[in-house]
């Protein structure tokens, strides 16, 4: 009996990345929009863009919902790095995810991993 995938998740590691992106909170919701789009997702609402932390830890997290489910960004500023968890009960395309997210932070590496949920 083959099983029926339930959720799909893919998590991009970016390194490297521009410092202005990282901290832009304008940038940064257009890169949630944006995503959306590329992907083919629905949003649900705005997404929820908070800068909190202290010292090394202190940085932008992002949340947006999606009609399917949630995609959420954790950013480092101290060490230019970008954090992104797609997770979505509708399957999408991980080549126009990672192809969008690296140029879109000007990451000068990525490394991801994509799996499926039954």
């Amino acid at each position: 009996m083959k099983k029926k995938v339930w959720g799909q998740l893919m998590s991009i590691n970016l390194y490297g990345c521009e410092y202005s992106l990282l901290t832009d909170p304008k940038k940064l919701e257009e890169f949630c929009i944006k995503l959306c789009k590329e992907i083919n997702m629905v949003p649900f609402g705005k997404p929820i863009i908070k800068r909190f932390g202290k010292g090394n830890l202190r940085g932008y997290s992002l949340m947006q919902f999606i009609e399917t489910s949630s995609i959420t960004i954790h950013l480092d500023e101290f060490g230019l790095r970008a954090f992104i968890d797609i997770f979505s009960c509708k399957t999408f395309d991980v080549n126009k995810a990672k192809n969008f997210s690296k140029p879109f932070f000007k990451a000068k590496n990525i490394k991801y991993k994509n799996f499926y949920r039954y």
